[in-house]
């Protein structure tokens, strides 16, 4: 199951600021880290991560690539990777996309 959720106060992603995409993705992961039980899990920033951790990431058909010419033409993919991030459970079966195509891409693996 997958939703694309909008933050509210802020912009679809054509519109965003590099400080709004940073501060997004500073809002989401410090709200999702705090999760417990079986969501608790971790969050991936695009930005700065390691070679060893995306190819985890690939390997486990989590992370997603910066968008087709469609989302680049209607400037969607402005300042990638920055503002950017996957958070999963330690499960793997609860995934939050921050700023992909959406600002939030919740997905249920069950």
């Amino acid at each position: 199951v997958r939703c694309g959720r909008s933050l509210d106060g802020y912009p679809f992603n054509p519109c965003l600021t590099e400080a709004q995409y940073k501060e997004m993705e500073e809002k989401v992961s410090s709200t999702l880290s705090g999760l417990g039980g079986e969501l608790k899990g971790t969050f991936n920033p695009l930005t700065g991560m390691s070679k060893e951790v995306q190819q985890k990431l690939i390997d486990d058909h989590f992370l997603f690539k910066e968008g087709d010419r469609f989302l680049q033409a209607a400037n969607a993919c402005r300042f990638w990777p920055t503002g950017r991030g996957i958070f999963h459970n330690d499960d793997k079966t609860f995934l939050v996309w921050v700023n992909e195509e959406d600002h939030l891409r919740i997905i249920s693996m069950q």
